[in-house]
C-alpha cells in the first residue's frame, strides 16, 4: 500500500510538472502587494526620504551651517571694485568745454578689532550646532511617531482578527446550542444569548475594519505612499527585556547624549554669545584699508591728467552715544539669557522624568507579558472545558460566552502590553539619546512575518 501510494504521488508530480512546462509563464501584474510582507526598519528607512518633517529638519540644519558662513564673512575681508564714466561739460567766462572722466577704483578694508562682528558669529556657531541638535530630535520624535502607528495599524489588525475569530467560536457555540435546542436539551434563552452576541461581533467586526483602514492611512501619511505589505508582528518566541543597564545609568547617559538638552545647550551658548555681542557695542572698531584709484578728473569735476593713487589707512570707531538703545539692547538679551538657562533647567527635568517612566514603565510591561502570556493560557482551557461542559447541559450559553469573552480579553491584554513594552523601549532609547537607527534595528530584531490568523487556531 505505501509503495503504490508513492507511486501514484510521483506520477502526479510528472503530471503536474509536464502540464507547467506547456503553460505560458504567468506574469506578475497579478501579484498584489498584500502578498509580501514589510517591517518597521522598511519604513523607517523609507520615512527618513519621504516624511517632511525630517526633510525640513534637516533643511533647518543646512540653514543654520550656511548663516554661520554668513556671520564668518563679517570676520574676512571685504573687498569692492568701483568703476565710473561720466560727460561732464563746463561753461565760464574764459571757457565752454566738454569732456569724458574716468574713475576705477579697488578699496579691501579688513576689521582688526570688532568685538560685535566676532561674538556674532559666536552666536550663529552656537545657533548651527542647535540646528543639527534639533534635526536629530526630530528624527528621533519622527521615529518614535512612525512606531507608535506602526503598532498602532498592528493594533487595530489585531483587532479586526479577534473579533473575527471571536464570532467564528462564538458561531461554534451557537450551532452546538441549535443541535442541542432541537433534541430539546438547551433552552431558548441560550440560543438567543449566543445569536445576540454573534450578530454584535458582526456590528464590531465593521468597525474594526475601519479602524485597521484608518490605521493603514496614518502610516501612508509617514512613508509617503499606500502601506498595502502585511506588517510583521512580534514573534511568539521573544523574551522582550529591557538591557541590564540600571535606571541610573539610563538618566547619566540621557544628560550626556538627549539631542533636546544639547540643542537648548547651544541655544545657552547662542545667547551668551549675543549677549557679549550687545556689549560689543559700546566697545571701539580698528580696521585696515587699502585702497587703490584711478582717475582724470580733478577738483570740482575738472579734467586732469589721469592721476594713480595708493592709500593705506587704519581707522578707529569710537561709539560714544547712541540714545540709550545700545544699553538697553543688553538688558534685554541678558534677560534672553536668563530664559534659555531655564529652558535648559527645564528639559533637563524633562529628560530625567521621561526616561524613568519609560524605564519604569517597560520593565512593568516587560514583567506583565509573561502573566499574561499564563493568563491566556488559562482562559483558553476554561472556554474549552466550558464548551465541552455545554455538551453536557452542566453549564448555559452565559457561561461559554463568558468563558469566550474571557479569552479573547486575555488575547487583547497580552497583544497591548506587548506593544506598549515596545514603545516604551522606544522611548527610553529616544530620550537617553540612542541613534533611531539602531534604537529601530533592535526592536526590529524581534519582529517576524508570521501569520496573526494562524495563533488564533482554537484548540
Amino acid at each position: 500500500m505505501r509503495t503504490s501510494a508513492v507511486l501514484r504521488g510521483g506520477l502526479l508530480m510528472l503530471a503536474a510538472g509536464a502540464a507547467l512546462a506547456q503553460t505560458p509563464a504567468a506574469t506578475p501584474t497579478g501579484v498584489s502587494a498584500s502578498t509580501f510582507s514589510t517591517d518597521l526598519m522598511q519604513l523607517y528607512r523609507e520615512a527618513r526620504l519621504e516624511d517632511p518633517r525630517v526633510l525640513a529638519s534637516y533643511a533647518q540644519a543646512q540653514a543654520g551651517q550656511e548663516h554661520q558662513r554668513e556671520a564668518m564673512g563679517a570676520l574676512l575681508p571685504q573687498v569692492s571694485l568701483n568703476a565710473g564714466q561720466n560727460r561732464i561739460h563746463q561753461e565760464n567766462d574764459l571757457v565752454q568745454q566738454s569732456y569724458d572722466s574716468e574713475n576705477y577704483s579697488l578699496v579691501l578694508r579688513q576689521y582688526l578689532y570688532n568685538k560685535v562682528a566676532w561674538e556674532n558669529y559666536q552666536k550663529f556657531k552656537s545657533l548651527a550646532r542647535q540646528s543639527e541638535s534639533e534635526a536629530l530630535e526630530a528624527q528621533a520624535e519622527a521615529t518614535i511617531e512612525l512606531a507608535r502607528r506602526y503598532f498602532t495599524a498592528l493594533a487595530a489588525e489585531d483587532e479586526l482578527e479577534l473579533v473575527r475569530a471571536e464570532r467564528r467560536t462564538t458561531q461554534k457555540s451557537l450551532d452546538r446550542v441549535n443541535a442541542l435546542y432541537e433534541k430539546q436539551l438547551a433552552l431558548i434563552t441560550d440560543q438567543l444569548d449566543l445569536k445576540a452576541r454573534v450578530d454584535l461581533l458582526a456590528a464590531l467586526e465593521l468597525d474594526a475594519r475601519n479602524q485597521a483602514s484608518i490605521s493603514r492611512e496614518a502610516l501612508a501619511e509617514i512613508v509617503g505612499r499606500p502601506v498595502k505589505e502585511k506588517l510583521n508582528r512580534i514573534r511568539d518566541d521573544v523574551q522582550l527585556r529591557v538591557s541590564a543597564q540600571s535606571l541610573e545609568t539610563w538618566v547619566r547617559e540621557g544628560i550626556a547624549l538627549n539631542p533636546a538638552l544639547k540643542a537648548t545647550e547651544s541655544g545657552v551658548e547662542a545667547a551668551g554669545a549675543a549677549l557679549r555681542s550687545g556689549k560689543g557695542g559700546h566697545y571701539p572698531t580698528l580696521s585696515l584699508t587699502l585702497s587703490a584709484q584711478q582717475t582724470n578728473e580733478g577738483y570740482n569735476n575738472a579734467l586732469a591728467p589721469r592721476t594713480d593713487s595708493y592709500v593705506a589707512g587704519i581707522g578707529v570707531q569710537v561709539p560714544l552715544y547712541s540714545g540709550g538703545s545700545t544699553s538697553a539692547r543688553v538688558r534685554g538679551l541678558y534677560q534672553d539669557q536668563i530664559t534659555a538657562e531655564q529652558e535648559l533647567e527645564a528639559i533637563r527635568r524633562r529628560v530625567v522624568k521621561e526616561i524613568t517612566s519609560a524605564y519604569l514603565t517597560a520593565n512593568s510591561s516587560g514583567e506583565k507579558i509573561s502573566a499574561s502570556r499564563n493568563a491566556l493560557a488559562s482562559a483558553q482551557l476554561s472556554r474549552v472545558a466550558a464548551e465541552k461542559a455545554l455538551d453536557y447541559g452542566m453549564v448555559n450559553a452565559v457561561d461559554v460566552l463568558t468563558s469566550v469573552r474571557n479569552e479573547f480579553r486575555a488575547r487583547r491584554d497580552l497583544l497591548k502590553t506587548q506593544y506598549e513594552f515596545v514603545t516604551n523601549v522606544l522611548t527610553l532609547n529616544r530620550w537617553a539619546g540612542k541613534p533611531p537607527a539602531e534604537s529601530v534595528e533592535s526592536v526590529n530584531a524581534w519582529l517576524s512575518s508570521g501569520s496573526f490568523s494562524q495563533s488564533l487556531t482554537t484548540p
